[in-house]
């Protein structure tokens, strides 16, 4: 049953092209099965992801990955480590419990839904605090893809401006893709590019993380493969001097994959998890997100 509902609205969803449509669809989807086990399994609209931003890379040069980088990262790292702190801070006001904290600070300075699956059985995250976490990004995202596009274009922003601001203020890889290909152009290229570089703090994080929740299990790092994988792809494309033809084919593709993952992403939400979602833990998750598009606003403002 699920195929005969999902492939056709995930068909509409890569036709339209649409990010925001490809997310809402996946919603409608995940509506419709609520109470039903047929769900799309997650690890499917990761694998589209991470396929898609691959391919994408293949289109880049490594010249402009290298300029994007050093002129970023810096400014990147400085935001990721006080936004957690910051997060951490709002949650002590705010008395909120310290490893839902964890989580969403984890989840809103590196990488959404990614960073917090990875540190929860690390800090022994409750169930039910993760999910309410990831709920509350989810939500974010889903406001992200629809606003900053409108918000940057409103501002008058470059698509460099734009894919940094993208890439350093919105959580999931996926919903700063979304955002990037709705405000078009290269956009999903600058995003890209940054927003994997934001990912690899997950490393220290979990690193520090196992100092101060130490245990006599032994930390596991999974080192994100498909970011190297990208950075690969950029070198083996700028050594192939690809044909306009195929450059476009390759952008084609990378886009159906990257609307098909969101369609994927969307039909995940549970709305039991939305509905547990207690006020403080929103007012947290809302505070730091403002707090994370103001100062990365203000940062990418210092670069131009």
């Amino acid at each position: 049953m699920k195929f005969l509902i999902g492939i056709p609205l995930a068909l509409i969803a890569i036709i339209y092209g649409s990010p925001f449509i490809a997310l809402a669809l996946g919603v409608a989807f995940a509506l419709i099965h609520k109470n039903s086990d047929e769900t799309i399994d997650k690890s499917i609209g990761t694998s589209l992801l991470q396929a898609g931003i691959v391919i994408l890379g293949l289109t880049m040069a490594s010249s402009d990955a290298i300029y994007l980088t050093s002129k970023y990262f810096p400014y990147i790292s400085g935001f990721v480590i006080i936004t957690f702190l910051v997060g951490i801070f709002i949650a002590r006001v705010l008395k909120i419990d310290q490893k839902l904290a964890i989580l969403i600070a984890s989840g809103t300075a590196i990488c959404g839904a990614t960073a917090m699956a990875a540190i929860a059985p690390l800090i022994k995250a409750k169930p039910k605090d993760l999910l309410i976490s990831l709920a509350i990004i989810f939500l974010f995202n889903a406001v992200a893809i629809a606003a900053l596009p409108l918000i940057g274009s409103g501002l008058g922003m470059s698509e460099e401006q734009f894919g940094s601001w993208a890439a350093m203020a919105i959580h999931d890889t996926s919903s700063v893709i979304g955002a990037a290909m709705s405000f078009g152009g290269n956009t999903v290229e600058t995003a890209a590019t940054l927003k994997l570089g934001r990912t690899l703090w997950l490393i220290p994080l979990i690193l520090t993380l196992g100092v101060f929740f130490k245990d006599n299990e032994t930390t596991n790092i999974k080192a994100p493969l498909f970011v190297f994988m990208f950075v690969l792809a950029i070198l083996l494309g700028s050594q192939l001097n690809l044909s306009e033809h195929v450059l476009s084919f390759l952008e084609s593709t990378s886009r159906t994959f990257l609307v098909g993952a969101l369609f994927c992403i969307g039909s995940q939400i549970k709305l039991e998890a939305i509905k547990a979602i207690d006020f403080r833990t929103i007012l947290l998750a809302l505070f730091l997100w403002i707090f994370a598009l103001v100062t990365s606003l203000y940062l990418i403002n210092l670069l131009q």
